[in-house]
Parts: structure tokens; C-alpha cells; sequence
């Protein structure tokens, strides 16, 4: 049978037939969909051969502004909302469970275990602030023995490793373990908000637009206990002017927390809802 003539009205049938005839699987499927996607917002939006160019060209610099120590793709994948639309696919939490968010770029993975009440803060840098958290399931009951492992930036809106030279390793990262009630503590110093990169393709274009790079002031947390869902998330400051305009979309209302003023400190209580692992939610 011959093939059908490639035109306007059937470019992405012709080549989704063509990629049915290869190896049959997943990645071929999402080849496709990709395919029939990329075909509507061409003709959606009918560029002219000097913008599908210029189109590639700003593809081809993200490219190069990616290397090891930056991962340009990442950010676009952030700022354009796709990151977090992956993490509502992939995480969904029943109701009134405490929801995920983006990880981030600066995790480590090898922040060190201190003891409840310890402060993570080792320069003493920044108004201090004192948070005391407690982990429990969606019936309530405290979740003991569970591993919190948090991480901010500092006053600044600077990450340890983003100043390797200026702030001490592992500044204001720590690993703790709740108690029999489900709690933990420790302390910090206030963070600060900052701009996601703009000196690269991606923000410029963004900024060029007039979108904001700003993301409001968090902690993070990734939350881990035998027989739940691991929780990954922020925890971002109320006072913050930004929560409705955050770069990545990450806040939700369940993630805002109420820093208020004690004495010379500040403080910040916060309560995780876990849910069980879906196996075990089928079980029961």
C-alpha cells in the first residue's frame, strides 16, 4: 500500500506511522505522542522558518549552558511548571496527607545525623530560629522513628554548596529521628528567598517576558519511616510576599507554615502527615 502524501492536515499521522514500524514499546508510544503534540502547536501556531530556527537555536544554548556542575534543562523544566506537574503525577497522596514538591537542586545526600535539639547553623550567621516538628499519620498517631533530613538556605538566600568558600560544609543541613511521640527538633537561622538562575537562556527568556525568578522563603524536608510514602517537600514561610508567585509553583496551602516571633528568636511549628505505602493501604 502506498504511503500517505505528508501535508498539512496529516504531518504527524505520516510520522507516527513510520515510527510504528520500528520496535514496538513504551519509549516508541511516548515518541509518538511527542510527535502528534509537537505537529498541533506548529500548526497552532504556524511559525515562520527564521522563528522555528531561532526556536532550535535557544534549544541548542540550553544545551550548552548544561554541563556538571548546572543543569540548564533542569531549570527550564522547573520554571516552566513540568517538574512539578511530574511530581503531581507521580506522588499523589490521599487527603489531608502532607503533599510532595520539587527537591531542588541542592540536596546532598550526605548531611550529617545530629540529636534533637541541635543547631545546624555552624557559622552563626542569621536571626536564629528554633523549629520543633512532629510526624504523624493520617489517623493522627504519632510516626516514632522516623528519619527527617532537612536543608535551607541561609539569611542570604545562599545554599552551603552554592558558597563552598564562604559558608562551613553542611551549614544548615542535619538528619534527625522523632521520638516515641513523633516529634523532632532542632535549630536554624530564618531563611531567606532568592532568584532562580538568570543568567542563562532559560531566564533570560523568562525575565525577558516579565515572569518572575523568585521563590519565597522554605525549608526543605524529605521525610522517610518504614510502611509510608516518603514525604519531599517545603515548608514555606506565611510572611512571605511571594507565595503566590513562586518560580517553580511548589506551594501549596498545606506547605505554609506560621513563623512568629519569640523574644529574640523565632519559631516555627509544623506537623507531617505520612501516608501508608499504597501496598499497605490495599492491604488494610
Amino acid at each position: 500500500m502506498a504511503s500517505k502524501v505528508f501535508s498539512v492536515e496529516n504531518s504527524a499521522e505520516v510520522v507516527v506511522a513510520r515510527i510504528a514500524r520500528g520496535q514496538a514499546g513504551r519509549p516508541a508510544d511516548i515518541l509518538a505522542s511527542l510527535v502528534h503534540h509537537l505537529h498541533g502547536f506548529v500548526r497552532e501556531t504556524r511559525p515562520t522558518v527564521a522563528e522555528w530556527r531561532s526556536t532550535i537555536g535557544f534549544l541548542t544554548e540550553i544545551g550548552h549552558a548544561t554541563d556538571e556542575k548546572r543543569q540548564e534543562w533542569v531549570l527550564a523544566s522547573d520554571l516552566l511548571g513540568v517538574t512539578a506537574l511530574l511530581e503531581e503525577i507521580n506522588t499523589p497522596r490521599p487527603t489531608g496527607a502532607t503533599p510532595n514538591t520539587v527537591r531542588g537542586p541542592f540536596y546532598r545526600e550526605d548531611a550529617p545525623h545530629i540529636a534533637n535539639g541541635a543547631n545546624i547553623c555552624l557559622d552563626g550567621q542569621g536571626e536564629p530560629l528554633d523549629v520543633a516538628g512532629r510526624i504523624v499519620d493520617l489517623d493522627g498517631k504519632p510516626v516514632a522513628g522516623a528519619t527527617v533530613e532537612t536543608w535551607q538556605a541561609n539569611g542570604q538566600g545562599f545554599y552551603e554548596n552554592q558558597q563552598p568558600d564562604t559558608q562551613p560544609e553542611f551549614n544548615l543541613r542535619g538528619v534527625l529521628t522523632t521520638d516515641s511521640s513523633g516529634c523532632f527538633s532542632y535549630s536554624t537561622v530564618r531563611p531567606a528567598g532568592y532568584s532562580t538562575p538568570s543568567d542563562g537562556p532559560v531566564g533570560r527568556l523568562l525575565s525577558g517576558l516579565g515572569c518572575s525568578l523568585r521563590r519565597p522563603a522554605h525549608l526543605h524536608f524529605i521525610v522517610r519511616a518504614s510502611g509510608f510514602e516518603t514525604i519531599s517537600t517545603h515548608v514555606f514561610d506565611g510572611s512571605d510576599q511571594l507565595l503566590t508567585d513562586d518560580a517553580i509553583f511548589g506551594v501549596k496551602p498545606e506547605l505554609i507554615g506560621k513563623i512568629h516571633r519569640n523574644g529574640n528568636r523565632w519559631t516555627l511549628d509544623f506537623t507531617f502527615v505520612m501516608a501508608r505505602a499504597k501496598r499497605e493501604r490495599n492491604a488494610a
